[in-house]
């Protein structure tokens, strides 16, 4: 039995948790070879790691920093025997906080984690993949918040927005070397606990989605799947939205 991504070695970035172990999984079960990335929830990532089996390994480092971002890349290259074919670049902090009261270094945190990393990981997995016969793939995973700021979110949408302007720059200049490059926008993704920590904003997001529902990290991890396939050959420096409808609701 054939897989949509057979022969395929992954990296996927902060895959501890949520849309990123979701992601690891998916792109498994299509039969690709998986390299799990966490800063500091290594043993959620072991737990993911061990259920793929051994398809998979896991790779730990701080994004933060650019040195870290290479050595990653490199020891999941290393572990898929010398090639990596795709990256995705998932790990991303949301804390909420009013833009007046933020500090430089609160930007930083948020803008070094979200988006500076996605440059350093796309570098580094770029120069292997324009070596490598057949190129390869990078996806990013951003949110509808690049085009639909919340409040709170200052420092968090301004990074997303910057991640899907970076995809389609880097699709300008790496395509040529057989390198595509997307973003995957999810909107509101359901996970334990989010129901009754912020009721009305669940409520509200039903109500406002065509389709009725929030979204699973399974809904994002098979758009993912898609932009990593054959299917998918002939698309590059796009921004696929996960969001079950809400970002066509007309806002007046």
């Amino acid at each position: 039995m054939t897989h949509l991504l057979d022969g395929q070695t992954a990296l996927v970035t902060g895959a501890s948790g949520g849309i990123g172990r979701a992601i690891a999984r998916r792109l498994a079960e299509e039969g690709a070879a998986v390299a799990l990335h966490c800063r500091t929830a290594a043993t959620a990532a072991h737990e993911t790691a061990a259920a793929i089996g051994d398809r998979a390994t896991v790779v730990q480092g701080d994004l933060r920093d650019e040195q870290t971002c290479h050595r990653i890349v490199r020891e999941a290259a290393a572990w898929g025997g010398g090639r990596l074919t795709a990256l995705v670049n998932n790990a991303a902090v949301q804390p909420v906080q009013s833009l007046p009261g933020m500090t430089v270094a609160d930007w930083r945190t948020v803008v070094d984690t979200n988006l500076t990393s996605v440059f350093a990981c796309t570098q580094a997995a770029a120069e292997l993949m324009r070596a490598q016969p057949g190129g390869g793939t990078i996806t990013h995973i951003a949110s509808i918040e690049a085009t639909h700021p919340a409040p709170g979110h200052a420092h968090y949408s301004a990074s997303k927005a910057a991640v899907v302007m970076h995809a389609r720059a880097a699709a300008l200049e790496y395509g040529p070397s057989g390198i595509r490059v997307n973003t995957v926008s999810p909107g509101l993704i359901d996970r334990e606990g989010l129901e009754e920590a912020w009721p009305e904003g669940v409520r509200g997001w039903q109500k406002a989605a065509p389709t009725g529902r929030l979204g699973s990290p399974e809904d994002v991890a098979n758009a993912v799947v898609f932009l990593l396939s054959p299917l998918a050959s002939w698309i590059s420096g796009h921004n696929l939205v996960v969001d079950g409808g809400v970002s066509a609701r007309p806002t007046w």
